[in-house]
């Protein structure tokens, strides 16, 4: 644990002190929901309860702790963040942490202890319901992110709760379905994150996901939760069940889950309520099993400093937050396609602009599942470039298409007043993609393809505009191919938050050089994709994952599948040019290579680049993936102005995970350096021979 979080012997001494006070009914109230999102506290010892937070785009309302419903009231209404894929797709370490800080500033704010994010499950498949609540399909780019949120959360006197732990990758059948896969997968790409959200980011809880793994519920798995978490990574936080995730009390209680929560009103009925109070005073458990799980949320609570009077104040809808979000939303966008540079929009020679597209003008905050939340406010893009605008521009509307179930002669209706619209302005922009009945808890999509029959509204209205802007909302890869030849201009924006409309609006014209970088492998079509290839997704009962470590890029790379758009793709409104690569060998220390290169804006206006660096295994005794993430690093340049970026990779940077040996291990031999502008935008390589 980090030493920031160990505690002293004074303060391990008042644990001991409170524990050999409690009750045995005390203590079990402390390890299970009293409500939907809190536990109870012990008053006559000025214990508090703990009362956490969905989710990782904003603070949810209250739930009535009965029927589950909302009550909103106004001081409940808080800035709904910027997805966890956006964030992801800044590459940005200090905005995530910035995020993170401001998150968890709001978390305070709100009065909560817990903030239930960030989640960081792999991007195994497109059609993960929940995907926008992740980050990546690439576990190093989810290490070097998710420790960033984690410790911008905890600034605030707050704990994070990474989720679920672990292989979560599916919404169908969450909370029963058997999960396995080989041992270099689960080494090579569903632990890293986790990992370094406990190593690197000292996180304070996590929590464990619904599916089983190899047999066992995670939140039951000795393996995961005592074995890997506990032991082998010295995790001596706490652990809390994903809502229903416990199905046993002993299993989850021997495997070390220490608090049960649900969404169901029946409290005392839950598995470490009564059940667990009766197995201990029969003599079936043990008291001091339940001491240890007590132990760990008071330690929690020292950590938070939830009886130090000094503890941090919080803020919500603030100033600084505000701005927070801003810069986050700025730098996801991903600017996918530019072909005629017809982006950035000029204003000043636009009179009459048309804005198509039922997306431009829906609120997004207030849907989706845990991650929903009541917004003080939310900014549309319809919204956002209306206000950039100021007035100077007559500003027309078409929604286009609707979401709602209407009849073919209304569909028809729609389309043909937006055709009619674009036809008679002097610029137009789309706004389309998904929402939230498809990028949502509990319910995987069921293709890529684009709902409301966008596909061929976009297709008639290119016929008519071919300089049409094309931004497409949503939080994960879309299918394209019906008119991505014939479109000239598209943006990928995510759930962008309370800001995003102004964010938007301030890329398209120009005032923001976008800087985003694709987090996740945007596929052509959905039997691109490597689950669709090996099979098992959703899958039935039990899911094996075939694909192995080929998950994502590592995949499309490795089998020669050409993508729509590739992991780590974005453009700019400037051209960046790299050379002077330099790979020195080194034989000190844990060091392998030092590399070295410049990169220089070679265009006309200020912004900034993504320098990715992979490491390739030219030769090898097991299957290993073209090319893999290592290092990248974002640089902010002015017109003419270089950089020089130097990385060092480790003897960890080249290994691979060896089954037959059980640990991490590097082979002699041949390895290529690539640095470029994203997985197939190569730009610099020098092959090494370690």
């Amino acid at each position: 644990m980090n030493n920031k979080y160990e505690l002293n012997k004074e303060t391990k001494a008042s644990i001991e002190n409170l524990i050999s006070q409690l009750t045995l009914s005390e203590k079990i109230d402390m390890v299970h929901g009293y409500a939907v999102y809190d536990s109870k506290g012990v008053d006559r010892l000025g214990i508090p309860p703990l009362r956490m937070a969905d989710g990782p785009m904003g603070v949810r309302g209250e739930l009535d702790r009965i029927t589950f419903e909302y009550h909103p009231k106004s001081y409940e209404r808080v800035l709904n963040f910027p997805c966890s894929t956006a964030v992801a797709s800044t590459w940005n370490r200090r905005l995530a942490f910035l995020h993170g800080k401001a998150l968890g500033n709001e978390v305070r704010g709100r009065g909560k202890d817990i903030s239930l994010s960030p989640g960081i499950n792999i991007h195994r498949t497109p059609l993960c319901g929940r995907n926008f609540e992740y980050e990546s399909e690439d576990p190093y780019l989810i290490s070097q992110i998710a420790p960033e949120i984690i410790k911008g959360i905890q600034e605030n006197d707050v704990a994070a709760c990474v989720k679920h732990f672990v292989a979560n990758n599916q919404e169908t059948n969450r909370g029963a379905v058997d999960v396995d896969m080989d041992e270099r997968a689960f080494h090579e790409i569903y632990l890293p994150g986790f990992k370094a959200a406990v190593k690197e980011g000292a996180v304070l809880s996590i929590m464990g996901a619904y599916n089983r793994f190899r047999g066992s519920f995670c939140c039951e798995s000795k393996y995961l939760l005592n074995d890997i978490l506990r032991k082998t990574w010295g995790f001596d936080g706490l652990v809390i069940s994903d809502w229903g995730a416990v199905h046993d009390t002993n299993n989850a209680l021997l495997a070390g889950c220490d608090m049960d929560m649900k969404v169901d009103n029946n409290y005392d009925e839950y598995h470490y309520a009564n059940p667990l109070k009766e197995k201990i005073e029969s003599g079936e458990i043990e008291e001091a099993a339940l001491d240890n799980m007590v132990r760990r949320i008071l330690t929690l609570m020292y950590r938070i400093k939830m009886f130090d009077p000094t503890r941090k104040k919080g803020a919500f809808n603030s100033k600084e937050n505000r701005q927070a979000i801003l810069d986050v939303a700025r730098e996801s966008i991903v600017l996918l396609k530019n072909k005629k540079n017809i982006l950035p929009l000029k204003e000043t020679t636009i009179k009459k602009l048309a804005i198509i597209g039922e997306n431009a003008d829906t609120y997004q905050a207030s849907k989706g599942g845990s991650s929903e939340v009541q917004a003080l406010y939310e900014i549309t893009p319809l919204a956002g470039i209306a206000m950039y605008l100021g007035g100077n521009t007559e500003i027309h509307y078409a929604k286009g298409y609707s979401s709602q179930d209407i009849t073919e002669e209304e569909r028809e209706k729609l389309a043909k007043e937006a055709i009619e619209l674009a036809n008679n302005c002097d610029a137009c922009i789309y706004v389309g993609g998904l929402n939230h009945d498809f990028d949502m808890e509990g319910r995987d999509r069921k293709n890529m393809k684009l709902p409301f029959h966008q596909d061929s509204l976009i297709k008639r209205l290119l016929s008519v505009r071919p300089d049409m802007v094309i931004v497409n909302m949503s939080g994960s890869p879309v299918e394209m191919q019906e008119w991505i030849e014939d479109a000239d201009t598209v943006v990928q924006y995510w759930y962008s938050g309370s800001e995003g409309g102004t964010a938007l609006a301030e890329v398209i014209f120009g005032a923001v050089n976008p800087s985003g970088k694709l987090s996740s492998t945007f596929p052509k079509k959905l039997e691109d994709t490597p689950v669709y290839r090996f099979g098992e997704f959703p899958g039935g009962d039990k899911v094996y994952y075939h694909e192995g470590i080929f998950v994502g890029y590592r995949y499309y790379d490795t089998y020669k599948v050409e993508p729509q758009f590739c992991f780590g793709h974005g453009l700019s409104y400037t051209t960046f040019h790299y050379d002077a690569l330099k790979v020195i060998n080194k034989t000190s220390g844990d060091t392998c290579i030092e590399v070295s290169l410049k990169v220089t804006n070679s265009g006309k206006v200020a912004g900034a680049e993504t320098v990715q660096l992979y490491v390739s295994d030219l030769l090898c005794s097991v299957s290993r993936p073209e090319k893999e993430l290592r290092r990248f690093e974002k640089v902010y340049l002015s017109p003419g102005e270089s950089s020089v970026i130097n990385f060092t990779l480790t003897q960890e940077d080249f290994s691979f995970y060896s089954i037959e040996d059980a640990s991490w291990k590097m082979e002699k031999g041949e390895f290529a350096i690539l640095v470029g502008s994203s997985s197939r935008d190569i730009r610099l390589k020098k092959t090494i021979l370690l």
